[in-house]
């Protein structure tokens, strides 16, 4: 079996050859930075709709046939536009599809996106999952955007999510993580690698600089222009966490920025997405953009940072207490170029951080 036939998380010389092919379409062109180790970003549109619900288009059905009975008004990006914190929007993407039969695809929100909290979905034509494509997919992609904590502003061209791409079976075993652990450590930190249907990680509430742990979005902050990195002011946005004991009250509906104990690391032939543990550990969610390009955090320890949003109950979140798993894919092939290696990438080596548009 040859690497471009080989089972695993297709890498980024293989993707590049899907768009030579044509099975990764778009208009205009797809620039090459656009090309991750194991991931393709996807760029925004020229158009929101904005909708009354978030909705799948389901079975047989096209986006374009059901988006007349949820539209409520659309807009144009071109000069860039506000989306409204609570309220739900369509983007067609410049990307589409036209997999080979034994290709599919999975696509979350990049790292920036989920650490404004804006949850942002992919839907497809005759899709009856989120963020799921089916083996020999043909036809349009769209971004669904509901900003959470602040509204946000988008022109096109904007990278809010990414898509990976992946034949066959790719997830590696509790048998094979215990085996890769034991010969180079994929976790470092925390009380050791706790393996169960994935890689377990848990919350470091010990103070950092100033005694921070974390922070709390705003309940009435401004805008956050998601074209400008690095301008805008943490306080005019975020409260700082300062608890006086190893544990944070969670407030139901509030959104906070935390981070693992545990620095986590990535080899050069694996992927990995961040996935819940168990619902049963709490009323919360610690999973919005989770995936990790291979190289993360290989020998430059990088924690997980975690983007944490209580459900129905208040909920005292301990500290080293265990909040997620790490899911470990195999590769079809190594990358030509890794995370952190000849890359832009905001977060190697990262702590407590927040998403690159804010200042420090």
């Amino acid at each position: 079996m040859t690497d471009s036939a080989a089972a695993g998380v297709l890498p980024d010389h293989a993707i590049r050859a899907l768009v030579t092919s044509g099975a990764i379409a778009a208009d205009p062109a797809v620039d090459p930075d656009q090309l991750q180790p194991a991931s393709l970003d996807l760029r925004l549109g020229h158009v929101a709709y904005r909708v009354r619900a978030s909705f799948l288009t389901g079975r047989g059905r096209k986006l374009s046939d059901r988006l007349p009975e949820f539209e409520m008004h659309r807009m144009a990006l071109d000069h860039g536009a506000v989306l409204e914190k609570g309220c739900v929007y369509v983007v067609p993407l410049m990307e589409a599809l036209d997999l080979p039969g034994d290709v599919s695809a999975v696509t979350n929100a990049k790292s920036s996106t989920g650490r404004v909290d804006c949850l942002t979905r992919v839907i497809t034509d005759d899709g009856t999952e989120f963020d799921r494509i089916g083996a020999g997919y043909r036809g349009p992609l769209f971004a669904e955007i509901c900003p959470r904590s602040f509204s946000v502003l988008v022109k096109p061209g904007l990278r809010l999510n990414q898509i990976r791409f992946r034949r066959g079976e790719a997830v590696l075993s509790d048998a094979e993580l215990a085996r890769r652990h034991a010969e180079s450590p994929l976790v470092a930190g925390g009380d050791g690698a706790l393996i169960d249907d994935g890689l377990g990680f848990s919350v470091d509430l010990t103070p950092g600089r100033d005694g921070l742990v974390g922070y709390r979005a705003k309940p009435h902050a401004g805008v956050v222009d998601l074209t400008r990195i690095g301008t805008h002011a943490i306080h005019d946005f975020w409260e700082e966490l300062r608890p006086e004991k190893g544990h944070v009250i969670l407030d139901p509906g509030a959104f906070y920025i935390l981070v693992s104990r545990e620095a986590v690391s990535i080899p050069p032939d694996c992927a990995a997405e961040m996935a819940p543990y168990l619902a049963m550990v709490g009323e919360f969610r610690v999973h919005y953009a989770g995936f990790f390009d291979p190289g993360f955090g290989h020998g430059v320890p990088a924690r997980g940072v975690l983007e944490v949003r209580c459900h129905e109950a208040p909920f005292v979140l301990e500290h080293g207490q265990v909040v997620g798993r790490l899911v470990y894919e195999r590769m079809a092939a190594l990358p030509e170029r890794l995370y952190g290696a000849e890359l832009s990438s905001n977060y190697q080596g990262q702590g407590l951080k927040l998403s690159k548009h804010f200042q420090g």
